[in-house]
């Protein structure tokens, strides 16, 4: 990983001139949904305030209610950057290509950039697996969403014949919450039998794992994961990226890449924040890293 955080910001009244200059007034940030929008926006927080140091123009953050929110806030321009799942890349990317570029990837505390989509049920509900839900209500969380939705709906059918994403036909209800939390508490709660929702699969289940939502959850203290059992696990996913508009000025998209490329080193607790728990910061990426999911949306969903 760069560490050209500190040479990106000695650059800042320079920069904030030209950003200026060329009609940059402010910088955006859209957040995708997963938690509710108030700790969004708190976990975000201290990223905007580093953008604001280091453009020299005020920094605002988008927490809309849903993932096609930040998508097109990102292809009409209202928002300048974003931290995606490869879903909702591939959704920017199938409806603009020039809308957006990707530029950095998280990295897992084991230098992996993968994650999964988990199946979790209530311990006490009687279900173990796929094969306990015949019947019963299943959720996921936003059509946007690669672990809460694309994948899932991919590789789940293919756990045994007669398994579809229509409701009624398998699980007795297939049902969108609206986000990843949304999930989780609804299964905690018992409004739903089972939810998939993302980890890195790395690190203690009593935990949440290393990072991601169930990480995030932990951490709200919105459940016990004691209280939950994983029932099902996909195939490595790989992470979202963090993109920026390809409009935006060269040097402002080159002084944000350097910020959050170097964020772990600068702020632990920061990046702990954004990127949803324990990892070792971000690296480059490029749109190579998401021609499979790119093709894997437009199969299933088609944009």
């Amino acid at each position: 990983m760069t560490k050209t955080i500190a040479l990106a910001l000695a650059a800042t009244t320079a920069l904030s001139t030209a950003a200026l200059a060329d009609g940059i007034t402010e910088f955006r940030i859209g957040i995708l949904g997963g938690e509710n929008a108030q700790d969004r926006m708190n976990s975000y927080q201290c990223l905007a305030d580093y953008t604001t140091e280091a453009l020299g123009v005020e920094t605002k953050l988008f927490a809309p209610a849903d993932y096609n929110g930040v998508i097109q806030g990102l292809l009409g321009g209202t928002i300048d950057m974003a931290w995606l799942g490869a879903s909702s890349y591939a959704a920017t990317y199938l409806q603009d290509p020039e809308a957006v570029e990707p530029v950095l990837i998280k990295v897992n505390v084991d230098g992996s950039i993968g994650y999964h989509s988990i199946g979790f049920a209530r311990a006490d509900s009687g279900i173990a697996s796929l094969d306990d839900m015949e019947g019963k209500v299943f959720g996921f969380g936003d059509p946007n969403s690669t672990s809460g939705y694309l994948i899932p709906s991919i590789e789940i059918p293919q756990h045994k014949d007669g398994i579809t994403m229509e409701s009624g036909d398998y699980f007795g209800e297939v049902k969108f919450t609206g986000g990843h939390e949304q999930t989780i508490v609804a299964v905690n709660n018992g409004d739903i039998d089972g939810g998939v929702t993302w980890a890195d699969g790395q690190g203690n289940w009593e935990d949440g794992y290393n990072s991601g939502a169930l990480r995030k959850a932990v951490d709200a203290g919105l459940v016990d994961m004691n209280d939950m059992v994983q029932i099902w696990k996909s195939n490595v996913i790989p992470e979202g990226p963090v993109v920026l508009r390809k409009a935006l000025p060269a040097d402002v998209r080159a002084t944000m890449t350097a910020l959050v490329d170097g964020l772990h080193e600068r702020d632990a607790d920061c990046a702990y924040g954004v990127a949803a728990g324990d990892t070792l910061g971000f690296q480059p990426v490029t749109h190579e890293t998401y021609i499979s999911i790119v093709e894997a949306r437009k199969a299933k969903i088609g944009g």
